[in-house]
């Protein structure tokens, strides 16, 4: 029979015209009924599959994002827009549908179809996995940022990484921390896009050497290597009503071969998948353990495999829209490197434009510098990244390469500068001598970077007079201040329907996109009726977070009529809990003593997680997990006091928390918290804040104004000052208070069963060297917190408090932000996108 050849007839019409899709609430059940009985195969017994609903809903709503999304991309190419393309090891995007459902405009009418259909809306979302794709507020920050790029119609791609796992699911057995698998993937992701059609290959191992091409030039090759594929995955990140859909690509590494077939042939099965196992671990895990030197080095994979996809994706897309010609390559790109990780991309961008490219060095170094932006996010010298050159060699040996030649001609100019300074150029180079070389990671993105920013004024500043300081010595012009933000629209306008409902009510419904416009709420905390409505909210919010707690968790009920006292965040050190624990401890004592006269009833909630290897921080856990256990359990506490730990903390987690907090702590040591969002998040909620001089602290004072902020501790440069002399042996000895705290956690009061298990926590705190100097701060923060109860007693001033506190938190937007960025650094236009 003779082969027959398909000719394709000329089109009628485009493959891709559509009808527009409806926003009724007709056309949503017509979907929903669509994708869940003939898509997903399910029957009329919604309640033995409401995962299916929540996947039909999902889906039906995606549709309207992908109209949006490929319209959107159109109108880029056609305007040939600047871009920005946003790097992070993070991506914490939480939920979708409910947030999808927000910036559509469609939440009403969604709610209305499901209704309809017996479904209630909050039972569908409560059903979606929170997106396992990051840690904490890097993360956060990140989906935040890009939300707000989307609301400002920026055209703005993020790129990160497509983790099987997520960072791991926290469970308490016994007080302690227990982490498993978190596989949130495990059902697939209704909302991401494969696309295999632009995968890429990206180099590891191997060698180089220097061979001549076709024109008779000579070029450094990177030969022999273990490639790895970057498969992309798409999600569309939505602005507010407004038509655009911008992308969040996410890579996950696959083998280039499924298995070695002569392997397999031989006998030998698991040789034969050794490299598919080896690639796929690259995005198996967020952030694995690098205790060791296997951690030390997927880590230093996924970062580099992340810089690598990304930039040869963009590189790729400007080849189809302006062929092999770079020389306009800066004026239409930009990077923003969220954090030092994916600092590597420096080197790489050199490589790609001078190996497969062609470029000469000058001309890909003028592109690089004028390309690349880096955040920096942390003032712990011990969290900006060092890989052993060794490592770098035998993993990125072009890399390699490509760096000390950056770090030579970078040495050469701080020679001309400062002639003869030794000391100077050992300081500032990127290569770190010493028994083991490192490549300082953070210095490699300073030096090719054409904007350095902190993320609050304090943060900034430290990084200027301090870390970075002599590398703003030379280049000053390149330091600026990007103050951190969180979204409004996921962190008020969808986490608190109730209050941000009365907000529109009261002022109307601009503040979702400009949050200044809190700022007229400032009259109304005047007003008795408009603080009993605020009030009643709050009181509700309370009540839904009692009862979520007691889904999570059994044991002592949290008391709606009790001041909820709130820390969440990642368990760190710098970060206080112990502070924390202290304090609750000092409370359980007043109660033994009966000195209860005008109580304040207090709920104490922590949440957060600790590294695996982090081993003081999980003792942590455990502290207030056993302090909580005698706490809870006393006849003669009672309901005055209820401490407990908020298992497996998340951004869904959050979203319940945000609502009902009344009291914020951000109790971190002064100098040490780059910026901190969750006291924005809570800030604009309604919370109160009780904190150090540290952070966006400082700034969030300045607007609320003091007499609404409970200020305690030693600033940063009294902090510099005492370390010198610090005794906490001695202030331990002068406070009557901490005494008897000190002595019922050395007595052994809270671990009678398990003798000996906090005696590396309590000499940490009492030694003389604890950098968090944890001890000077307890007396102050006592009395602050007296001053809370003091408030909180008189409930219409402190709603008073709260609504101020909320109408000054304008300035805490990501909108806000986002904008500083734009202005100062990436200069993109925004871009309408016109839709029907």
């Amino acid at each position: 029979m003779p082969n027959k050849r398909f000719i394709l007839s000329k089109p009628k019409s485009s493959i891709t015209d559509v009808a527009t899709l409806g926003v009724t609430k007709e056309d949503f059940i017509d979907d929903f009924k669509q994708y869940y009985v003939h898509s997903l195969g399910r029957d009329e017994n919604f309640r033995s599959s409401p995962f299916y609903a929540c996947e039909a809903l999902s889906l039906a709503i995606r549709d309207r994002l992908m109209e949006r999304w490929k319209t959107t991309h159109k109108t880029y190419n056609k305007m040939d827009s600047r871009r920005l393309y946003y790097l992070s090891m993070e991506f914490l995007m939480g939920r979708t549908l409910s947030n999808a459902m927000l910036n559509l405009g469609v939440t009403d009418e969604v709610t209305r179809a499901m209704h309809e259909l017996g479904i209630v809306i909050e039972e569908l979302v409560d059903r979606e996995l929170d997106a396992g794709l990051g840690n904490g507020g890097l993360g956060r920050l990140a989906a935040c940022f890009i939300d707000s790029c989307a609301t400002l119609q920026l055209p703005v791609v993020g790129y990160g990484l497509r983790y099987e796992y997520g960072m791991f699911t926290q469970t308490i057995v016994n007080g302690e921390q227990i982490e498993k698998p978190d596989h949130w993937l495990r059902y697939g992701n209704v909302w991401e896009v494969e696309r295999l059609e632009y995968s890429l290959r990206v180099k590891l191992g191997g060698h180089t050497e220097i061979q001549t091409d076709e024109q008779g030039r000579q070029r450094v090759c990177w030969i022999s290597t273990n490639d790895v594929l970057a498969v992309p995955f798409d999600t569309p990140i939505p602005g507010f009503k407004n038509n655009t859909v911008n992308i969040l690509r996410l890579w996950k590494a696959v083998a280039t071969e499924e298995f070695n077939l002569d392997e397999f042939n031989a006998g030998g099965y698991a040789e034969s998948v050794a490299a598919k196992v080896t690639a796929e671990h690259i995005t198996m895990v967020l952030y694995p353990n690098d205790a060791n030197e296997n951690g030390k080095e997927l880590r230093l994979r996924q970062q580099y495999f992340l810089a690598s996809a990304s930039l040869q994706d963009v590189i790729a897309h400007w080849i189809r829209q302006h062929g092999h010609d770079f020389s306009n390559f800066a004026k239409k790109n930009c990077f923003q490197l969220n954090d030092t990780h994916p600092s590597i991309a420096i080197a790489e961008l050199m490589r790609l434009l001078m190996d497969v490219h062609g470029l000469s060095w000058t001309a890909a170094w003028g592109i690089t510098g004028q390309t690349m932006a880096y955040t920096n996010h942390t003032l712990l010298p011990e969290a900006l990244e060092k890989w052993p050159v060794q490592l770098m060699r035998r993993l990125l040996p072009r890399l390699m390469e490509i760096i000390f030649e950056i770090n030579a001609h970078f040495m050469s100019e701080v020679a001309a500068r400062w002639p003869g300074d030794r000391a100077r150029l050992s300081r500032m180079s990127i290569i770190e001598e010493g028994t083991e070389q490192q490549v300082r990671m953070a210095y490699l993105a300073i030096v090719g970077s054409f904007s350095v920013n902190g993320v609050a004024q304090l943060h900034s500043q430290l990084l200027q007079q301090g870390l970075f300081r002599d590398f703003y010595e030379l280049w000053p012009y390149k330091f600026n201040n990007k103050t951190n933000g969180v979204t409004p629209r996921r962190w008020l306008a969808s986490c608190n329907p109730e209050l941000a409902a009365l907000i529109t009510e009261t002022i109307g419904d601009g503040w979702i996109t400009h949050l200044d416009d809190l700022k007229k709420l400032e009259p109304y905390a005047e007003d008795a009726g408009f603080r009993n409505r605020w009030r009643e909210i709050k009181q509700r919010a309370k009540q839904r977070l009692a009862e979520y707690k007691r889904q999570q968790q059994e044991g002592t009920d949290l008391s709606p009529e009790a001041l909820f006292d709130v820390q969440v965040k990642r368990i760190h050190e710098y970060k206080r809990q112990i502070l924390n624990v202290l304090h609750v401890i000092h409370l359980y004592d007043r109660i033994k003593r009966d000195e209860t006269q005008n109580w304040v009833a207090r709920c104490v909630l922590i949440g957060g997680k600790a590294a695996p290897g982090y081993a003081m921080a999980k003792r942590t856990i455990k502290l207030i997990n056993n302090v909580a256990k005698v706490v809870n359990s006393d006849p003669d506490v009672g309901d005055k006091l209820t401490l407990f730990f908020l298992p497996d903390y998340r951004v869904s987690g959050m979203e319940m928390i945000c609502p009902a907090a009344d009291l914020s702590e951000q109790i971190s040591t002064a100098g040490k918290e780059a910026s901190g969002t969750g006291n924005m998040k809570l800030m604009m909620n309604g919370a109160l804040t009780i904190g150090t001089l540290d952070g966006a602290n400082i700034e969030i004072r300045e607007e609320v104004g003091d007499e609404n902020f409970f200020l305690f501790g030693l600033t940063e440069e009294q902090i510099e000052a005492r370390r010198q002399h610090y005794d906490p042996v001695a202030i331990i000895d002068q406070d009557e208070d901490l005494q008897r705290v000190m002595n019922l956690l050395e007595s052994g009061h809270f671990n009678q069963f398990e003798p000996g298990i906090f005696d590396e926590l309590i000499a940490s705190i009492k030694s003389k060297y604890d950098p968090w100097m944890t001890i000077a701060d307890f007396r102050s923060y006592i009395d602050a917190q007296k001053r809370v109860e003091t408030a909180y007693q008189d409930k219409d001033h402190w709603t008073r408090m709260s609504i101020l506190n909320c109408a000054n938190s304008g300035k805490f937007s990501t909108d806000r932000t986002i904008n500083d960025y734009n202005r100062d650094i990436w200069k993109l236009e925004p871009v309408p996108v016109q839709y029907p």
